[in-house]
């Protein structure tokens, strides 16, 4: 992980009164400066990432505050935590104790196991099924996301970062990068719409048409008590979705939902806008109805990341990815049909499978 140029020894610290605050954080502490240069691979990387990554057992909260103090140093300068690294920058790594091996392994992981869910792997990249409830990075108060147990689950690991997010109540296809190459190249991809990346949600009502280009620009903002919350709005960014009707119910219809741009919440606020608010959508859905969904044993967001299909950076393979639908979503499906409400086949374009959990 980078060349270790010289060790310098830490200060004693005299106590005082007014050090208890530092003598905790030195608890953590070597007792020697690191310096490190950025190769090739560790390039591209947010600094805050890779410091979450290379100080393994150390608290977020002691990786930010190193930043802010200015202890960590980028070419002797300070650095912004969303600072991309670049090739031979030099890093100033104060003392601070990692974990022990025997203390990563102590971490408590994420409540389910994502080395069952990885559905690719090759040089490049890594594909998972992401179960919904897991975010995909740790944050305020989560202790560890997707990357982060990536990371933990293999130490040895030069380079691991998300390509792409998806919601912490959405499940579905997520792609990591094992390259910076890569990782630059997917992002291209991305930007120039040459990645199809298509959901499947279940949504309120009889949508209308058989299928629908929405174009609404979306601003995203945060609200007094700290919620991150996006809305339609004429200065927002641009924002596009293309919705395919797959199946009708008197009182909900499955959408396909592929994505012409990748914004926060894209899907999510264009259906809610167009008033077909997503099933178990707790930020932008219908609590009534969402309550009634309840009683069928539903507990979840319907949105589920099915489809990706893209051109490997490395070798120009054309690669197609399918998620199966998880069970609690299929069985949703199910009690809509049972339920007395009557159904009528739109005829998909594509089988929805079902996937035991």
């Amino acid at each position: 992980m980078g060349q270790k140029f010289s060790a310098v020894p830490a200060p004693n610290w005299a106590w005082t009164p007014q050090t208890l605050i530092l003598k905790q954080i030195m608890t953590l502490s070597k007792a020697f400066v690191e310096w490190l240069e950025v190769d090739e691979d560790q390039a591209g990387q947010r600094l805050d990432n890779f410091l979450q990554g290379y100080l393994k057992g150390v608290p977020k909260s002691h990786v930010y505050r190193l930043l802010r103090n200015g202890e960590v140093r980028v070419n002797s300068k300070r650095a912004d935590p969303s600072y991309r690294l670049q090739s031979q920058d030099r890093l100033r790594i104060p003392p601070v104790r990692r974990a022990t091996p025997e203390e990563v392994a102590a971490v408590p992981p994420l409540p389910v196991s994502l080395r069952s869910e990885v559905l690719h792997e090759d040089e490049g990249l890594l594909v998972l099924n992401k179960p919904a409830g897991v975010a995909v990075h740790g944050g305020s108060g989560i202790r560890l996301g997707v990357i982060e147990q990536l990371r933990q689950d293999r130490p040895d690991a030069r380079f691991l970062e998300l390509v792409h997010r998806l919601d912490r109540d959405t499940s579905g296809l997520l792609l990591v990068a094992k390259k910076r190459a890569v990782l630059v190249a997917l992002h291209e991809l991305l930007r120039h719409n040459r990645m199809e990346k298509s959901y499947l949600a279940l949504v309120q009502g009889q949508f209308p048409q058989a299928r629908q280009r929405v174009n609404l620009p979306l601003h995203k903002y945060m609200t007094a008590s700290g919620e991150r919350r996006v809305a339609i709005q004429a200065e927002g960014k641009p924002s596009e979705t293309l919705f395919t009707r797959l199946q009708t119910w008197p009182e909900a219809t499955l959408l396909e939902a592929r994505l012409l741009t990748g914004r926060t919440h894209q899907i999510r606020v264009h259906l809610a806008h167009l008033g077909f608010p997503i099933a178990g959508d707790d930020k932008y859905g219908n609590y009534d109805w969402n309550h009634q969904l309840t009683r069928l044993g539903f507990k979840r967001m319907f949105l589920h990341a099915a489809r990706l299909s893209f051109v490997h950076p490395l070798d120009q393979r054309p690669l197609v990815f399918e998620a199966p639908l998880p069970l609690p979503l299929a069985q949703i499906l199910t009690r809509l049909a049972k339920s007395g409400l009557g159904e009528e086949s739109l005829a998909p374009p594509r089988r929805v499978r079902q996937k035991q959990e």
